[in-house]
């Protein structure tokens, strides 16, 4: 697998304040990653520290295979950092083909880039008429340009309306299923459950966990069950290897219990059918990567 980008023991501190402590991960080629944190958790500064925007204290950062300095390897990158800024007076394409002309690529893409984003029948509107969706669909165009091996995000979803974030993320997955690496950062566990393979979560500047999301939430899940003879059921969970830490709402008789084992739910209703039990009521579940974040940060 080629790695894309490397950290070790990076730490950016500001006078008193560690913003960013000792962290280290890799991002390895064509997966979706996820700096996830709350605000003030270090996920911009770290960003800017390997984007040459903000010096770092300590530690070091290698893009690609180590031979490429920084500003070589940017041009290898596609970023949005902060709020998409374009001249209001031009339209979407004239401010596309400024950015060729900064990037010193052609402007072949642009059409192709705009109709990733579904701006293409808007691309001779001036900047000043589009939404803020609009504005930040076409920011992602704009660090798509010169077809950057990474594409780095910071809050893409920031301020944007539900539909706003949906076409946001879709166009993720969209990029992402071109073999496009991402990296972005977020304080929302939704979104980064939605469209990230990989997470790294931030607290306070230090790293908690750097994986896979499946990896994170490695447990078997969880049933929901109940019917009609309820005690039998009990027993049935109670003393049978597959459950354990039973609980039962005392209102609707729903008996919950964690799975020891990857159990599908046919499975499941076949057993208790065999023992005499039917199912008015059976649900699978996993541990969602909220409940798993607060178990790893004890909030």
């Amino acid at each position: 697998m080629k790695t894309i980008l490397s950290l070790q023991q990076l730490t950016k501190k500001f006078g008193a304040l560690t913003a960013v402590d000792h962290v280290s991960f890799t991002i390895e080629k064509g997966h979706v990653y996820g700096i996830l944190g709350p605000n003030g958790s270090g996920k911009s500064t770290t960003l800017g520290m390997v984007l040459n925007v903000v010096n770092k204290t300590s530690g070091n950062f290698y893009w690609f295979d180590k031979s490429y300095s920084t500003h070589r390897a940017l041009k290898k990158v596609g970023a949005i950092i902060e709020r998409p800024n374009f001249y209001p007076y031009m339209t979407a394409y004239q401010n596309l083909a400024l950015v060729c002309k900064i990037k010193e690529v052609t402007e072949e893409n642009i059409d192709k880039k705009l109709e990733l984003v579904g701006l293409l029948e808007r691309k001779n509107d001036k900047f000043s008429t589009y939404s803020l969706g609009m504005k930040q669909r076409l920011a992602i165009a704009s660090a798509l340009l010169n077809d950057p091996e990474i594409l780095i995000l910071d809050e893409p979803t920031n301020g944007l309306d539900p539909q706003g974030i949906h076409q946001i993320r879709e166009i993720i997955k969209k990029i992402a299923s071109t073999g496009t690496t991402i990296l972005l950062a977020s304080h929302l566990l939704d979104e980064v459950e939605k469209v990230c393979s990989h997470v790294i979560i931030l607290r306070k500047g230090k790293m908690l966990y750097a994986g896979s999301v499946d990896k994170l939430n490695a447990s078997f899940g969880y049933v929901e069950l109940k019917a009609e003879n309820h005690e039998d059921l009990l027993s049935i969970v109670q003393n049978h290897s597959w459950f354990t830490a039973e609980k039962v709402d005392p209102e609707n008789h729903i008996i919950t219990a964690n799975l020891t084992e990857n159990i599908a739910a046919d499975a499941l209703n076949k057993m208790f059918v065999e023992k005499g039990i039917f199912l008015s009521h059976l649900i699978k579940r996993k541990e969602s990567l909220e409940e798993q974040f607060l178990q790893l940060t004890n909030q």
